[in-house]
């Protein structure tokens, strides 16, 4: 006898079959969201939880409701923003030559003193 099982035709975690041995599955709702690429998901909640307004759409990742005729739109993605377009916000160009006209004399100011200056 080469290799016996003692539990044949079952697999590592099977229950008994039957809903009379499992009891009885709490009462489920299943709710449809609708995203603006006409994906629709289905997620299942129990029917005593909240059901939330929005969903995220799991093909595409944009947000879903539950009106079919108007889903959601994209989300606005602002692009990436470097330091200096910051800076240009806060600060007019007479602003900006103002400061650099400052910095630059106090430079040249320490480096009659003397001062080494990197």
């Amino acid at each position: 006898m080469a290799g016996g099982s003692a539990i044949r035709g079952s697999r590592v975690g099977a229950g008994p079959a039957g809903e009379a041995e499992r009891g009885e599955a709490a009462p489920r709702e299943v709710v449809q969201y609708y995203c603006s690429n006409h994906h629709v998901v289905r997620p299942v909640f129990s029917a005593e939880a909240t059901v939330p307004d929005t969903w995220e759409c799991p093909k595409c990742g944009m947000p879903a409701n539950r009106d079919r005729e108007n889903p959601p739109a994209p989300p606005k993605i602002t692009p990436y923003k470097t330091h200096l377009a910051y800076v240009k916000e806060r600060r007019s160009d007479a602003e900006a030559a103002a400061i650099l006209a400052e910095a630059l004399a106090s430079l040249r100011a320490r480096r009659r003193n003397g001062e080494v200056i990197y």
